[in-house]
């Protein structure tokens, strides 16, 4: 069942957003959002089937038959959504609450369709309702980017799934196993040890594969001698793990030690830097500096980090472009790398809490290169 403070608390923070901007209402239908809001676990697919209409004092939520009796289970009988599944359009829905709240002022959350825009403008015409309907300017977004004490504690399970999967990987891996197999094997252990889901597509790539970040695992087989790149993660009640391990399947030579050894040192350095009020450029732009340092700088392309949540990219980003201070509450990713064409690549993720006196990650695998034995 919903922890009714938690989401309690995250309504009153959209309310306050809602009366500083002088909105009557806000309509929301992106399911993430609607996840956030509500707190209904396990409940929200890929189907874009429900719709919530927050005023200042009620919080309306229109669903459909295939989803009714599971919202009422998990938000249980006092809450404080009035939940309805009339066999109705939604934007007409959204026009009725709006007239019947004698709304003046209804924002539309960012991500609503141009086609539902217009048929709540429809709707409200129909209905002689003469309502002004500003977009909503990423505040969800904004507001999900502070996790409280809830959201924290499902992200540190599903990590807990994501460390013991590493560890068991790590005495599974054998020379002749292809990509594919490692995957299924991988995925197969965190489904069947907590993990309710997957949080993206798993990475394996090995050796040259390794120097595509966003490699799909295919019919290669590993060998003695290749770095391993593992980047995964999984969903408790929606909220996702993320982290990346590189291994090497025998002695690792000089080169590969030490290209690890570049990434991990960017890696520590900028979670050491990480706090509440430092600039997402500024760490992004000293693990730029260790790694252009020694001589990889054109290896490196990605973005340092991003948030996670129940979505696994979110608010904020350590990048390039990211020039706004970090909050206190953040949970985000510290992920650098270095890929050599032809050859092998490297990455080391961890994802964590920033804090006013730092950062502490979730993630427990060591930092240390692991060697698998062979």
């Amino acid at each position: 069942m919903a922890n009714e403070t938690a989401c309690a608390g995250r309504v009153e923070r959209l309310r306050k957003i809602m009366a500083d901007r002088g909105y009557d209402a806000v309509i929301l239908r992106n399911n993430p959002d609607l996840r956030w809001l509500t707190g209904a676990e396990r409940t929200f697919d890929d189907e874009v089937a429900h719709t919530a209409f927050v005023t200042a004092r009620h919080q309306f939520l229109h669903t459909d038959s295939r989803y009714y009796n599971t919202f009422c289970e998990r938000l249980g009988p006092n809450t404080a959504w009035e939940i309805d599944q009339q066999i109705v359009d939604a934007a007409a829905w959204a026009a009725d609450r709006a007239r019947d709240a004698r709304a003046r002022v209804v924002a539309l959350e960012d991500t609503c369709t141009l086609g539902f825009y217009d048929d709540f403008q429809t709707a409200l015409a129909a209905r002689s309702a003469a309502v002004l309907t500003p977009r909503l300017h990423g505040d969800l977004v904004k507001l999900r980017a502070v996790k409280d004490s809830e959201e924290v504690a499902l992200m540190r399970a599903a990590q807990k799934v994501t460390d013991e999967a590493f560890t068991h990987m790590c005495g599974y891996i054998k020379p002749g196993m292809t990509e594919q197999e490692i995957r299924a094997e991988l995925e197969n252990y965190m489904l069947s040890h907590g993990g309710e889901g997957l949080s993206f597509g798993t990475i394996i790539a090995s050796g040259p594969n390794g120097a595509n970040p966003h490699a799909q695992p295919g019919p290669r087989k590993v060998q003695r001698g290749d770095m391993i790149v593992m980047d995964y993660g999984c969903v408790v009640s929606d909220y996702h793990s993320d982290m990346t391990r590189t291994v090497c399947l025998g002695e690792p030579s000089e080169e590969q030690r030490h290209v690890y050894d570049v990434v991990r040192q960017a890696h520590e350095e900028c979670a050491a830097m990480a706090r509440a009020g430092v600039v997402g450029k500024d760490v992004y732009d000293h693990s730029v500096k260790v790694i252009s340092e020694a001589g990889y700088g054109d290896f490196y392309k990605h973005g340092l980090g991003h948030g996670v949540g129940v979505e696994i990219h979110e608010q904020p980003n350590f990048n390039r472009v990211n020039t706004e201070p970090v909050p206190a509450g953040a949970v985000i990713t510290i992920e650098p790398g270095i890929y050599l064409p032809g050859k092998f690549g490297v990455r080391l993720e961890d994802f964590g809490l920033v804090t006013e006196g730092g950062y502490e990650p979730f993630t427990e695998s060591t930092h240390d290169l692991v060697v698998i034995p062979c």
